[in-house]
């Protein structure tokens, strides 16, 4: 199989042109050049540039599939289906649970649950935006390429070579031991699905032809955020102790934090039965942590510092003793 990765050198494209490779596909990939250059040096490499609309490198070549790693706006998806033409057999379109509408949502809900109104009107990304904005070029792949359309929503996507903070944060914390400051709810759940196990979804609705929505969560089994920091210790061969704490003056977009549980609580089955496979959450947060620390452990401004925590669990203790 032929495969455009437009995008592939960060960290959901990697681990998917990482899985490609591994089936025997022929993997070209899309992007500007500038991150991951020391990787799949073998591979042909396209370069151009998204944002300012540059895809002449995209005007030669046939691929039997496409998977859009890096499309965030309708300008990116239509602009690159107008370089490709008729010359895709597939356009793969990765997208987000921030295209669900935020009420009237229950646990378990599927790949059918009602979207958000499309947003047409902007490019810039924001929490309000960004889900709407994803909403449209699900629309337009859809569109344009009918029985032809993938789209898979991932979760919280975890793994090596991860480049946000939220998970990072309770894997290093834990890592730590000792009394840990959460502010909110132990019994939230959380939903993560490996990177390379998305991945392998992907290559395999690839190799199966297979149209329509996918949610791609995991783990493998139900997790609580508790739960995720306990296993986190856990394979840090570390003891915590979980205090939940006030939420006043935490920061904004405290790491896995969700005010919505529905939102963490979405049905994987529409996707396992296409082929998902379910690492073991303690199989990621071990390489998670390993990779992390041969990484170096660079500076995470997300969460707490120790001082904040330290500063946090004070005042709780204050506050239990003269309550």
């Amino acid at each position: 199989m032929r495969i455009l990765v437009l995008g592939g050198t960060s960290f959901v494209g990697r681990a998917i042109v990482d899985d490609a490779l591994r089936t025997g596909a022929e993997v070209t990939l899309f992007g500007r050049g500038r991150t991951g250059t020391e990787l799949f040096p073998g591979l042909t490499r396209l370069i151009g540039d998204r944002d300012t609309g540059d895809y002449a490198a995209l005007r030669n070549g046939s691929w039997d599939a496409v998977v859009d790693v890096s499309g965030y706006v309708p300008r990116h998806v239509g602009q690159a289906m107008d370089a490709l033409g008729d010359r895709a057999g597939r356009y793969l379109f990765i997208s987000s649970h921030a295209v669900y509408r935020r009420t009237g949502v229950g646990p378990g809900s599927t790949e059918d649950t009602p979207r958000r109104p499309p947003v047409r009107d902007t490019e810039e990304l924001s929490e309000e935006t960004y889900g709407p904005l994803k909403v449209a070029c699900e629309d337009d792949v859809v569109a344009r390429y009918g029985p032809r359309a993938t789209v898979v929503r991932p979760g919280k996507v975890a793994g090596p070579h991860d480049p946000t903070e939220a998970l990072m944060y309770w894997v290093r914390r834990a890592a730590r031991g000792g009394r840990v400051a959460l502010p909110a709810d132990p019994g939230q759940p959380v939903q993560l699905v490996d990177s390379r196990d998305l991945a392998r979804l992907v290559v395999q609705l690839l190799a199966d032809a297979r149209p329509g929505a996918f949610h791609a969560v995991g783990p493998d089994e139900p997790v609580t955020l508790g739960g995720l920091i306990e296993t986190c210790a856990r394979v840090a061969g570390t003891e915590v102790e979980i205090v939940p704490v006030s939420p006043d003056g935490r920061p904004p977009m405290f790491p896995l934090v969700r005010p919505d549980r529905t939102s963490q609580q979405r049905t994987p089955a529409r996707a396992r039965a296409a082929g998902l496979p379910t690492t073991p959450l303690e199989v990621t947060l071990s390489d998670v942590l390993a990779w992390d620390r041969g990484h170096g452990e660079p500076p995470l401004p997300a969460g707490y510092s120790p001082e904040e925590e330290r500063a946090v669990l004070a005042r709780h203790d204050a506050g239990a003793v003269d309550g």
